[in-house]
């Protein structure tokens, strides 16, 4: 008896302490809504620069779910994130993190721009979808814009990414 008592007195005062950090750790929603602001304003530039379409998660399943042809291109730094979860149906295409405004294959592994069109395939009419992790992820903005230079006409980026797409409680796929 003694011992329950014990744990009991520990898992409130546990209880106790988390719940007065918490705001201590917390952003006020006037840091949070900068935040917001701040990741809004660099998209919106980025996709002018880029010259692309954005696609919502919602969007980008529905899309999926039509059976309409895409390319979903996953731009995840490392190929272990790719076989761990990726879209159902996407591809991988290993892009660097910052945004180069020239191709540079020292900074794509050695990959080549015309590495990239023969992944990308030579309908430059098909929908292509670029994501990455979350927003602020630059990689799914490098796929999107140089398939804009390469020709494409039909390309999207879905900045939210995999953890939109998870926080949206849809199916990921994996690699076995």
């Amino acid at each position: 008896m003694r011992m329950a008592k014990e744990l009991f007195k520990a898992v409130i005062m546990s209880l106790i302490v988390m719940g007065l950090s918490v705001p201590v750790l917390a952003k006020d929603k006037f840091e949070i809504e900068f935040e917001k602001d701040t990741e809004s304003v660099k998209l919106v530039r980025d996709t002018r620069l880029g010259g692309y379409e954005i696609m919502s998660t919602e969007e980008l399943k529905k899309l999926i779910d039509s059976g309409k042809g895409v390319l979903i291109v996953d731009t995840m730094p490392y190929e272990d994130s790719y076989k761990k979860e990726h879209i159902p149906g996407a591809k991988q295409f290993l892009f660097p993190i910052p945004i180069m405004q020239n191709w540079d294959a020292k900074e794509t592994g050695g990959k080549t721009l015309d590495d990239f069109a023969a992944f990308l395939g030579p309908d430059k009419d098909k929908t292509i979808v670029f994501y990455c992790g979350f927003v602020k992820c630059t990689r799914s903005h490098n796929g999107a814009a140089f398939a804009k230079k390469l020709g494409f006409k039909n390309v999207y980026r879905n900045p939210g990414g995999i953890f939109a797409w998870k926080g949206a409680n849809y199916p990921v796929a994996k690699v076995k």
